[in-house]
């Protein structure tokens, strides 16, 4: 009787053991992706501070959400004035390739697209609501570092256009329109955690 009451604790013992391994294992999985997820966020957005990084994998900001939203600002900016010149086209398909989206996907036919046709105006105003709800989620600091990030490479699109001969500023009163409505997204009036 004292054997079978080993055999059974034993048995007892290695269960309790395997679900604590299949615990940390999943663990360990969970803790790769999160890396993984973390230093692909970094690429797509320029973003290097670990802890916006953090935040954003917690809130489900996959890369390929971020590398849509890093684009979308530098379209809206690129069609301010009617019209995308081949200095915009080529600042923002490098943008594009600063944001992790290669030639041959389908956000780089997207775009593609939409340096061709102007996207429609309901774009610019569903990022807006995007990243004012995201901005809630994100402590004040975590916030003003992506908006630079996201908007500094919509200013090098403005800033493509040039002037004339110097002489006039290099970004359009309509692409500066746009740059400030963009950055309004992230002045949320909703009280931000401070984690």
């Amino acid at each position: 009787m004292d054997t079978k009451l080993n055999q059974t604790a034993r048995l007892l013992e290695d269960l309790f053991f395997a679900e604590q391994d299949a615990r940390l294992i999943a663990k360990q999985k969970e803790l790769a992706h999160m890396a993984r997820t973390q230093q692909a966020l970094a690429e797509v957005s320029g973003i290097t501070n670990k802890d916006i990084l953090r935040k954003l994998v917690e809130l489900g900001v996959s890369p390929d959400l971020l590398a849509s939203v890093a684009v979308v600002p530098l379209v809206e900016v690129a069609w301010a004035d009617g019209r995308v010149d081949e200095k915009e086209r080529k600042a923002i398909l490098d943008g594009a390739a600063g944001a992790g989206i290669g030639r041959g996907s389908v956000d780089f036919e997207l775009l593609e697209e939409w340096l061709k046709q102007p996207p429609p105006a309901s774009l610019l105003e569903a990022w807006t609501h995007y990243i004012a709800g995201l901005c809630e989620s994100l402590p004040d600091e975590d916030q003003r570092v992506l908006q630079q990030s996201l908007l500094s490479r919509a200013r090098l699109v403005a800033e493509a256009a040039g002037g004339f001969l110097g002489l006039v500023s290099r970004v359009s009163a309509g692409e500066e329109a746009v740059l400030q409505r963009m950055a309004g997204a992230f002045a949320c009036n909703v009280p931000r955690k401070s984690s």
